[in-house]
């Protein structure tokens, strides 16, 4: 459980903004969208040689797509609307690589909408690349004025990791609170695509730039685990079955794949009960010869979390937590991704290493990189034995240059990536009784997770809130406060976000060291050549957004991580023109080098 995620049960999440959102059509100037395209347009899934287009249409009858290129119209057809709360989509084929396109969709009411998106470069192309990432955004919380700064028209893509919506948290779409019927699901979606006070960010960002998309658990229900026994979790109604095979998750799934640009794609039934029919959100796509990408689901296909830590400051209770997650005593079947999306992943990224690919980029909605043991039976680090199987992998093949990106924890940390071996760890429990003295094994791979783009409260403020009701927490909560001279947290709270960001970083660098982890930052070494230029390599007190740029020639890899100061629905109901008005300004720039 995510630490953000815990503070919606103590109550934190109880206002909402009644902004008028599905249907929203008052702002017609607005070249984003129009009456009868209320969502605007997109692309997705670009590869070298095709994309999707999408679009929503509030009126029933034919929208017509037309695509353009260099030599001319590639795409001249219609698609028949017959539900206005479901989105169309259509596939367009046989486009050359590295070429910029125009598209037009014209809706019932005659007036039309334009965007443009770049197909992937071709195989052995050198040219630079550019692209964004973000994730985590509440409906009540539009129109996301920390993304406004995005420049699609620059970037080769974005991907939208996860949480895309809220489903299981009331919003004016769903006042009720958990999503549950379809109907409702595209409710929720609608409602984060629609306009708000006359801005419709999203529309203004997709028209521009293809997108990726993945889920992390809020598009069904908070944290659940697709590969679990659907009779283990009360929320899903039913006693048979996995939960990835429920009526929620089949409607949740349904509504995320109509509200992106993506390909409807499933797996074959090859007689494996955890994948078979599911949803395949798996996406790998290469960039010339200077980067592949890797998209992953990590919620389909996972086991049941573990139960969390009751007192953080207990070393018992830590090491019992961490045996559990290297399935001490057990055979090694825990798994996050499942054995299918594991072997593709392992696969690609080899293939990306022995053609030569500069980059590997694995876009993975949680953390894998260690952050303690507070909140991590839904990170990675609560799967640890595969955790290790990924990491070892990718260190003991030899594949240079990997950089994991993540989203969920609403705050940006950058740092290096260590792993124990299982064998280790359970030779340690026989000899030792604690699975801390196992080594840890350094790799060439780091891991930046990207803040939100609008969830309230961003990560440090998460933090702080969350440490005064778990076992333990308010010690590490006074530590705090001293170290910055202050009493309590509203005092905390006036601090320059600066300071609370160094504070909240040295607190988490002392827990980290506590478990024999490195701390928040990529250490000097002979794995990793990175500077940092602005900002720190953490910002754990903002909304924003993080753009990645490959340098043509150097294949310098540029990290600019941009935020706004975190608002609440009671900021937007007070004053929602100062809040609208907030400039994303950057805080993280990192340079890294390429390891050859």
């Amino acid at each position: 459980m995510t630490l953000s995620k815990t503070l919606a049960g103590f109550g934190v999440l109880a206002l909402v903004i009644q902004l008028s959102v599905a249907g929203d059509n008052s702002d017609t100037n607005n070249q984003a969208v129009t009456p009868s395209l209320p969502n605007g347009i997109s692309s997705g899934d670009t590869t070298q040689t095709s994309t999707v287009l999408w679009t929503r249409s509030a009126i029933t009858g034919d929208v017509r797509f037309q695509v353009k290129g260099g030599d001319g119209v590639v795409l001249d057809n219609t698609v028949t609307v017959k539900n206005p709360l479901k989105p169309i989509k259509i596939d367009v084929d046989h486009l050359a690589s590295g070429e910029k396109y125009t598209y037009k969709v014209t809706g019932l009411d005659g007036q039309s909408l334009k965007g443009t998106f770049k197909t992937a470069a071709e195989p052995n192309s050198d040219e630079g690349l550019s692209f964004g990432v973000s994730g985590d955004w509440r409906g009540e919380l539009a129109p996301y004025p920390a993304i406004k700064n995005v420049d699609s028209k620059s970037l080769d893509f974005f991907v939208k990791l996860g949480d895309t919506i809220y489903a299981d948290i009331a919003s004016p779409a769903v006042p009720t609170g958990q999503a549950r019927t379809l109907a409702e699901y595209r409710t929720k979606h609608q409602e984060v695509y629609a306009s708000h006070t006359g801005i419709n960010s999203f529309a203004d960002l997709q028209k521009d730039v293809s997108i990726f998309s993945t889920i992390d658990d809020h598009e069904v229900i908070n944290d659940f685990a697709g590969g679990t026994a659907a009779a283990n979790d009360p929320r899903f109604s039913t006693t048979t079955g996995l939960v990835n095979q429920t009526a929620l998750y089949k409607n949740g799934l349904q509504a995320f794949v109509e509200y992106n640009a993506i390909k409807n794609k499933r797996n074959p039934f090859t007689g494996d009960n955890l994948t078979d029919g599911r949803p395949d959100l798996y996406r790998s796509q290469r960039y010339g010869s200077i980067a592949g990408v890797y998209i992953l689901d990590a919620r389909s296909f996972r086991n049941q979390e573990l139960p969390g830590v009751g007192n953080i400051t207990d070393p018992a209770q830590i090491g019992s937590f961490i045996a559990r997650s290297f399935d001490a005593g057990k055979t090694n079947t825990r798994t996050m991704l499942g054995q299918k999306q594991m072997a593709q992943l392992k696969a690609d990224l080899l293939a990306a290493q022995n053609d030569g690919i500069i980059w590997k980029f694995v876009v993975l909605p949680e953390p894998i990189q260690n952050m303690g043991v507070l909140g991590a039976s839904d990170r990675y680090e609560g799967y640890a034995s595969e955790r290790s199987e990924l990491l070892g992998f990718i260190d003991e093949q030899a594949i240079k240059n990997v950089v994991f990106i993540a989203a969920d924890i609403h705050g940006t940390v950058i740092n290096d990536l260590t792993y124990q071996r299982r064998e280790d760890v359970l030779k340690a429990l026989v000899t030792s009784g604690n699975p801390l003295t196992a080594p840890q094994r350094m790799t060439s791979a780091f891991e930046i997770t990207t803040g939100s783009v609008a969830f309230d409260p961003a990560f440090g403020d998460a933090v702080t809130r969350l440490l005064a009701f778990v076992p333990g927490g308010q010690t590490v909560l006074d530590q705090l406060l001293a170290s910055v001279n202050v009493n309590n947290l509203d005092e905390f709270k006036q601090l320059p976000k600066t300071v609370k960001n160094t504070a909240m970083q040295a607190l988490i660098d002392q827990q980290l060291s506590n478990l024999g982890y490195t701390p928040i930052g990529l250490q000097d070494n002979n794995l990793i050549k990175a500077k940092l230029k602005q900002g720190s390599n953490a910002a754990l007190f903002s909304f924003g957004w993080t753009r990645f740029d490959i340098v043509p020639e150097s294949h310098t890899l540029k990290i600019t991580t941009y935020g706004i100061e975190p608002y609440t629905v009671q900021n937007l109901a007070d004053n929602s023109a100062e809040v609208i008005s907030r400039k994303p300004e950057i805080v993280s720039q990192l340079l890294v080098s390429p390891q050859y």
